[in-house]
């Protein structure tokens, strides 16, 4: 068993099969977009920071009611594209102006040479961008994975349906079991799940 429900008394008891299992988190269900909207804003609120929302389509305004700020995929973006554009740059000015300076039909052998080294320079921008962009979303996103814990909880099948489900990691600072549990059903969630690995 990969998932147990927790009582909905005060003090929720947790129910389990296993013997040292590895807490992925708590789930809770709500019913509607409104209920968690209004969920995420008291969770944010509450200092959570690993946590997340699934719903079966995107949410309006979900990403402040989570606190989300900006991606840093576009820094980790522009970090690659300076490093490409450095690298094309060295890669065509030190042997041609440096290195091997090599004067064909009276070219300048210094920087006024940087025309021709353009499309290099651009296209080694443009692909290091794509990398860093590529690699840094994976990354920031703790990608691949190839199964998720949430999987083994047999009712999130139906978030691709009609369900709405906050999940808190164990991993967040702020964790414990029976507190966040507890907060889950101050909030309005239903069957609050504890979730393993």
């Amino acid at each position: 068993m990969s998932a147990s429900v927790l009582s909905p008394s005060a003090t929720p008891e947790l129910h389990t099969s296993r013997e040292t299992p590895r807490v992925y988190g708590i789930a809770a269900e709500f019913s509607s977009t409104a209920d968690i909207y209004h969920a995420a804003e008291q969770v944010r609120d509450a200092g959570f920071k690993r946590w997340d929302v699934h719903s079966p389509f995107p949410i309006h305004g979900m990403d402040d009611a989570m606190g989300l700020g900006r991606s840093r995929v576009s820094l980790i973006a522009l970090c690659a594209a300076l490093t490409g554009t450095t690298i094309g740059f060295v890669l065509e000015t030190y042997p041609s102006i440096i290195e091997y300076p090599l004067v064909v039909h009276g070219k300048p052998v210094n920087l006024f040479t940087i025309p021709a080294f353009f499309p290099v320079i651009f296209e080694l921008t443009i692909l290091c961008c794509a990398f860093g962009s590529v690699f840094g979303m994976l990354a920031l996103n703790r990608l691949p994975r190839w199964n998720h814990p949430l999987f083994n909880w047999d009712r999130f099948a139906r978030v691709t349906d009609d369900l709405f489900v906050l999940a808190i990691e164990a991993d967040d600072p702020k964790f414990q079991e029976t507190r966040t549990a507890e907060l889950l059903q101050k909030v309005g969630g239903k069957n609050i799940t504890l979730i393993y690995e």
